[in-house]
């Protein structure tokens, strides 16, 4: 089977610049960062193998360069050799391939970010250094029942703070009943909790109204995904299920904690995945009040009321006959309203009429430059024949035709070849493909490539590519 570049996504930060190659269940990872260079391979899992080689648009330090796999894709993030030097593009060419995307959902302007990226990163090399050290979760002895949950393996309280949940770190050599605060940011920690409480919901009400089961899902730093297992799910599905889980939200309905014993019978009736072989000890049940018990270590919301809202972008097609709904929960419907608001605003600035009219407005712009290059084209090939003629009208024509035309292309030259026709020997002609590097053309009569070959041409002015 035949190698295939994988989807690739990418952005811009003032330290870093960041390359996802969406590829799932990927095995046989390889990446190789070089300082201006990127080759990435892998398999998935029915075997098709990818493979991607991106020249990058300038000199990363590849020894500060890492990547992170997860079972949805492939993130490498590069530190920038030139730190706070915007990237307009990924790669060297001003040349977009078809595999190639913008990330729009993490793509956002500079300012006040780099404590972000900073904290991101650090994450992940911290994510890196652990995932081989994961030691047994601590005892939670100390802990009241209804009380405990998890962040990770270390064990929390949960106390009310404007009318939403905080989250408290107790550690095991305290005495029982001490508190510290969390270190990380309490906005952060309470996004978390209303992305995955949000997703417990929609789990539950998406199999309680169509059958959908839940089968995996990624709580993601821009948006969120549940993967449904079922082929296809309508506009109209959607809709309403985003409808019941607002109104749900609206009833202000309990989430509560509680742990079984492994053997409880009652086990067996709440949704899970099913425990690991080697689990041992009590059970931890997330329970959404006449809604779903769900078995869950992470951390949630005390009451639906604290999401929000919910709003559900749509669903994509996901791997192996299923579909992946994507959501928001809670803050970030805010965040994507405000980001939504300025992009209209500033739309709304260039083209100079109302939101409703962007669409359309778009398609004119679209138009006209279709019919503006175009134009272009045909004046391009007018005076392509124009300089052909004159050369030929001369009384004493050249042997050799040389040209450079700066806003010229391969049309514009094989134009002038095709003109000149077999009268001069050789045609030599070149144009700037971009500010740094100039491709050359040369076309010369059959007859005369015995001359050629002992008198090779040197060019040494620009970088040249040879065409033909």
């Amino acid at each position: 089977m035949a190698r295939q570049p994988a989807k690739t996504l990418w952005y811009d930060r003032p330290r870093y610049v960041y390359l996802e190659f969406c590829v799932e269940d990927s095995t046989d990872v390889k990446v190789v960062i070089e300082d201006h260079r990127l080759v990435f391979s892998c398999k998935n899992a029915d075997g098709v193998e990818f493979y991607n080689e991106i020249n990058l648009y300038a000199r990363v330090n590849s020894k500060d360069s890492r990547e992170k796999r997860s079972d949805r894709s492939i993130t490498c993030f590069m530190r920038k050799w030139k730190e706070k030097v915007a990237w307009p593009r990924i790669t060297k060419e001003n040349i977009k391939p078809a595999w190639l995307s913008v990330d729009f959902d993490n793509w956002r302007d500079w300012e006040g970010d780099e404590e972000v990226e900073r904290a991101m990163v650090e994450q992940y090399a911290e994510m890196l250094e652990k995932v081989t050290e994961k030691g047994p979760p601590p005892a939670m002895d100390d802990l009241d029942p209804d009380d405990r949950g998890l962040i990770g393996d270390v064990p929390v309280l949960r106390v009310t703070r404007r009318g939403a949940e905080a989250v408290h770190f107790v550690p095991a050599a305290l005495e029982p009943g001490a508190e510290v605060l969390l270190s990380l940011d309490w906005e952060r920690r309470f996004d978390h909790m209303q992305q995955h409480s949000g997703q417990h919901l929609i789990s539950a009400i998406a199999e309680q109204m169509f059958g959908f089961k839940t089968t995996s899902w990624e709580l993601g730093r821009q948006r969120s995904v549940i993967e449904l297992d079922t082929p296809s799910v309508t506009a109209e599905q959607v809709e309403a299920l985003e409808r019941s889980v607002n109104e749900k939200i609206r009833d202000r309905v309990p989430v509560t904690v509680r742990e079984l014993a492994a053997d409880d019978p009652e086990v067996e009736t709440v949704r899970s995945r099913g425990l690991p072989d080697d689990h041992v000890g009590p059970v931890r049940v997330v329970d959404i009040k006449d809604i779903d018990s769900n078995l869950c270590c992470g951390t949630h919301v005390s009451n639906l009321s604290d999401l929000q809202v919910i709003k559900l972008l749509g669903v994509e097609k996901g791997k192996k006959n299923k579909t992946n709904l994507v959501f928001l929960a809670g803050n970030r419907v805010l965040k994507s309203i405000e980001q939504s608001h300025n992009t209209e605003k500033a739309l709304t600035s260039l083209l100079k009429n109302g939101p409703g009219e962007h669409v359309e407005a778009v398609k004119r712009l679209q138009s006209s430059v279709k019919l503006l290059q175009k134009n272009n084209l045909n004046l391009l090939r007018d005076i392509a024949v124009l300089i052909a003629r004159d050369f030929k009208s001369k009384p004493a024509p050249k042997q050799l035709f040389v040209l450079h035309r700066k806003e010229g292309d391969s049309e514009f030259m094989n134009i002038i070849a095709n003109e000149i026709g077999s009268e001069v020997l050789r045609v030599f002609s070149t144009w700037e493909k971009n500010p740094s590097s100039t491709i050359c053309s040369l076309c010369y009569n059959p007859a005369s490539i015995q001359e050629l070959i002992p008198h090779p041409m040197v060019l040494a002015s620009r970088t040249l590519k040879r065409t033909s």
